[in-house]
């Protein structure tokens, strides 16, 4: 359980593409005496059809996330000032929203998130590959990411700008972060 001295804990979100994992990864460097975990790096259970769970209203509360809440848990117990979590649920998921201080957004435009996500995941990959990816994002993903959009980003207490270099966007997620804890 949190307590007053318990390190604080933020988490970035985004689409996927928009830059949360390397976001992550350059404010807990900068933060120092900080831990991050990754949403990827777990196997969780969730919905079964990612398109039905749109259809019926994304309730993200349908994921078990348990084994980022046990790790969160343990790190609690550490001697650290923060924990920085790549999460894109922000606080819409239930279990998870007494644990998190603050929710920062990355807001990067869709086709960019695309543009890196196909650079990240289908680096090798023949053009078949890539273009069935880029019909399903046209036909099914992109809907998704539209209601991230509507569901997250307002849920989120502070939005920044996905369009700037790395550097940019981990500064303005710093800045405001130091800000909102002092």
């Amino acid at each position: 359980m949190k307590t007053k001295s318990s390190p604080k804990i933020i988490a970035i979100a985004s689409v996927s593409g928009g830059g949360k994992s390397t976001a992550v990864a350059n404010v807990t460097e900068q933060l120092g005496n900080a831990k991050a975990l990754y949403f990827d790096d777990y196997d969780f259970q969730g919905p079964a059809d990612i398109v039905q769970w749109l259809h019926r209203g994304m309730d993200y509360n349908e994921w078990n996330l348990e084994p980022m809440l046990a790790d969160i848990r343990k790190l609690l117990a550490e001697p650290l000032d923060f924990i920085v979590l790549d999460f894109p649920f922000a606080r819409l998921h239930t279990a998870s929203r007494a644990y998190i201080d603050i929710t920062i957004f990355i807001d990067t435009p869709l086709d960019l998130a695309l543009a890196r996500r196909i650079t990240r995941d289908f680096t090798g990959s023949s053009s078949t590959e890539i273009i069935a990816d880029i019909e399903y994002y046209a036909k099914e993903g992109r809907a998704a990411y539209l209601q991230m959009l509507a569901d997250i980003k307002p849920d989120s207490d502070f939005v920044v700008d996905g369009r700037g270099t790395r550097e940019d966007v981990s500064q303005a997620i710093l800045r405001h972060f130091c800000n909102h804890i002092k």
